[in-house]
């Protein structure tokens, strides 16, 4: 190939290649979709871990709603007080008072204290155990099942089943919610991480049939709501209850509760 003809290709590759580049950003400009700078800002403040906890799909989703007004700044369980500063910053609105929130596992029915009905031999999930007789192999139909569906769902290895029953470490607890709505018994519920007292029992059942399948079981005798002076303690469905609005940490309803299940 002559030099001439070198050139020549060269010419037209480079020209080729000029004119694709220029088309290029013409079509960049005339389709580019806006971006708002506040959405851009919001979601760098939250942690990207796409927890679905603040009820939306993922942080991007969430970020567009904060951005839109849609959502508050202190929507993010995990990021907690310091990322809903920073997006109230950004947003120009005060964050407010934002308490942080653990997950409880309102049972303790260990494996000592609950009575089984039969030994199970299927596969060891909460959600699948549900559907046998019983919900499960554990005698109270309100217990812990122990298999660990909560324990698969976290992403933050908060949840362990310890003795036959989940139990939440409050330190890595980010309180996304996912064991809330995974537990297929309703068990976990978020509570105030500096709740002072916390009721580990969410059985329906009568005092006598309580104690049959369990000895760490509510039997609703109502002697903590008796004892409470700030009415933050009332007996529902024949289980305790606290509101936390209300308890000030005296603790005479542990004191007084005789199954001892007032933490």
């Amino acid at each position: 190939m002559s030099i001439s003809g070198i050139i020549l290709a060269a010419v037209i590759v480079g020209g080729t290649g000029l004119v694709i580049s220029v088309l290029l950003g013409i079509a960049s400009e005339a389709f580019k979709v806006p971006v708002d700078e506040k959405e851009v800002a919001v979601r760098a403040c939250l942690p990207g871990n796409n927890c679905g906890g603040c009820g939306y799909a993922g942080c991007d989703s969430l970020a567009k709603a904060i951005a839109q007004g849609e959502a508050p700044v202190n929507a993010c369980p995990v990021g907690g007080p310091a990322a809903a500063e920073q997006i109230g910053a950004i947003m120009g609105v005060e964050t407010g008072d934002m308490e942080k929130q653990v997950a409880f596992v309102k049972c303790a029915g260990t494996c000592e204290k609950a009575k089984t009905q039969y030994k199970y031999t299927g596969i060891e999930d909460c959600v699948a155990a549900l559907s046998v007789p019983g919900g499960g192999p554990k005698a109270c139909e309100y217990g812990c099942i122990g298999f660990g569906s909560c324990m698969k769902v976290c992403d933050f290895g908060a949840i362990h089943i310890v003795n036959g029953i989940a139990q939440v470490d409050k330190e890595k607890c980010v309180s996304c919610g996912k064991c809330v709505a995974t537990c297929p018994k309703g068990l976990i519920e978020l509570v105030p991480y500096a709740a002072p007292h916390k009721v580990s029992c969410n059985s329906k059942a009568f005092g006598k049939a309580v104690k049959e399948v369990c000895s760490a079981g509510c039997i609703g005798c109502k002697m903590c709501m008796k004892v409470c002076e700030f009415d933050a303690i009332k007996v529902e469905n024949n289980v305790a209850k606290i509101d936390y609005s209300k308890c000030t940490g005296c603790g005479k309803c542990a004191e007084k509760c005789p199954a001892k299940i007032i933490l």
